[in-house]
C-alpha cells in the first residue's frame, strides 16, 4: 500500500509540475512585449540587400503599430568581412537578442556563427546567401529565405527566348544568323552566381537560339566593376557584342552605363532582382528585362519568421517551408 501510495504521490507530482511548467511558458510569452532583432548585412551598399533592409524596417515598424509589441531592430553591416560579422553575432547574443538574421559574408563560412547560436540557444534566419546543408542542418532552429537561383536563371532565359521569338533582329544585330554574348557573373564559388550562369545559358540553348560566347568574367555583384569590364570588351571586340547576361541588375546597370558612354542603344541587357534602378532601366528602355521577387514578402517572410521565433513559437504554417527550413520567395518576369 505505501509502495503505491508513493506512486501516485510522484504522478501528482510531475503533473503538477507539467502544469506549473506550461502556466509559467504561456506566461512569459503573453508579458513578451518587446523583441530584440539582430540583423547582420553582408554589405550595405548591395541595391538588392538594401531594398530588403528597407522593406524589413517598414515591416517592423508596422508589426508595432499593430500589435504593440516593441521591436528594436539593430541592423549592423559586415562589409564583406567574415571576421566582422562573426563579431557582430556575437554582440547581438551579448545584447540578449531573441533571434538572429544573418546575411552571410561567407556562405560557407557560417559554423562559426551557428556555433555562438547554438551555445545561446538563439534561433537564425539566413537570408540571400544560402549556408551549406551540412551546417543547415547542424541545429533544428535554422531556417532559410532566398529564391531559388534556378528559378531565376530559367525567367531570366526565357526574357531573351520570347524577344528572340517575337523578333529575332532585335537580337541578332548584324544578321549573321548568331547571337554573341557577353556574361556578367557574381562573386566566385556563390551559389546563386554558379546556378544562374549555368542555366540562364542553357535556357537558351534549351529554347533552340543561336549563341555564341564572346567573353564573360567575375563582376562580384558590383556595378562599377561589371561597367569597367564591359568598357574592356568593347574594346577588345568591337562589334559582336549584341546580348548581355548578367547575374544581377547592379552589374546589368554596369554594362549599361558603359554602353551609354559608347551610344550604344541598340544591345539588350537582361539582369536579375527586380531592385528599384533595375526596374527603373527596364521602364526606361535600357533594360531588356529583369526577374523580379517581391521584397515585401522576402521581408514579411524573414520578419515573421524571427518573431515566431522570438515568440518561442512554431513557424507559422503559411510559409510552407522547404524541408521545415526553407522559404522561396516567388519571383516574376519584368519586361
Amino acid at each position: 500500500m505505501n509502495r503505491l501510495r508513493a506512486v501516485w504521490l510522484a504522478v501528482v507530482l510531475a503533473l503538477t509540475l507539467m502544469l506549473s511548467s506550461g502556466c509559467e511558458q504561456a506566461k512569459q510569452q503573453e508579458e513578451k512585449q518587446s523583441l530584440r532583432i539582430g540583423v547582420s548585412l553582408y554589405r550595405g551598399d548591395d541595391t538588392f540587400i538594401n531594398n530588403i533592409r528597407a522593406e524589413l524596417e517598414k515591416t517592423a515598424k508596422a508589426y508595432e503599430q499593430e500589435t504593440g509589441v516593441k521591436i528594436k531592430l539593430d541592423v549592423q553591416e559586415a562589409r564583406g568581412n567574415q571576421n566582422t560579422q562573426n563579431n557582430q553575432v556575437e554582440r547581438f547574443i551579448s545584447l540578449g537578442c531573441d533571434v538572429l538574421c544573418v546575411n552571410m559574408v561567407d556562405r560557407t563560412g557560417a559554423s562559426a556563427i551557428i556555433e555562438k547560436a547554438m551555445t545561446a540557444g538563439v534561433p537564425v534566419i539566413f537570408f540571400n546567401r544560402q549556408p551549406v546543408d551540412e551546417d543547415m542542418d547542424r541545429w533544428d532552429q535554422l531556417y532559410y529565405v532566398g529564391v531559388d537561383p534556378k528559378e531565376s536563371a530559367l525567367l531570366q532565359g526565357k526574357i531573351v527566348v520570347d524577344l528572340y521569338r517575337e523578333n529575332p533582329e532585335a537580337l541578332d544585330l548584324n544578321g549573321d544568323g548568331r547571337i554573341s554574348y557577353v556574361l556578367l557573373e557574381g562573386e566566385p564559388n556563390h551559389q546563386d552566381s554558379m546556378i544562374r550562369t549555368e542555366w540562364s545559358v542553357q535556357t537558351l540553348k534549351d529554347g533552340g537560339l543561336p549563341i555564341e560566347k564572346i567573353a564573360g568574367g567575375i563582376a562580384n555583384w558590383e556595378r562599377s566593376q561589371a561597367s569597367a569590364m564591359m568598357e574592356q570588351w568593347l574594346e577588345k571586340y568591337p562589334g559582336p557584342v549584341e546580348l548581355v547576361i548578367s547575374n544581377n541588375d547592379d552589374m546589368a546597370l554596369g554594362a549599361i552605363d558603359t554602353l551609354d558612354r559608347k551610344g550604344i542603344t541598340s544591345v539588350c541587357v537582361v539582369g536579375i532582382d527586380g531592385t528599384a534602378p533595375g526596374l527603373e532601366a527596364v521602364k526606361a528602355g535600357k533594360m531588356c528585362g529583369t526577374v523580379s521577387s517581391d521584397k515585401e514578402q522576402y521581408a514579411r517572410a524573414i520578419f515573421s519568421m524571427a518573431v515566431d521565433k522570438a515568440m518561442g513559437q512554431d513557424i507559422r504554417p503559411e510559409l510552407e517551408l522547404e524541408n521545415g527550413k526553407y522559404y522561396r520567395c516567388p519571383q516574376a518576369i519584368i519586361r
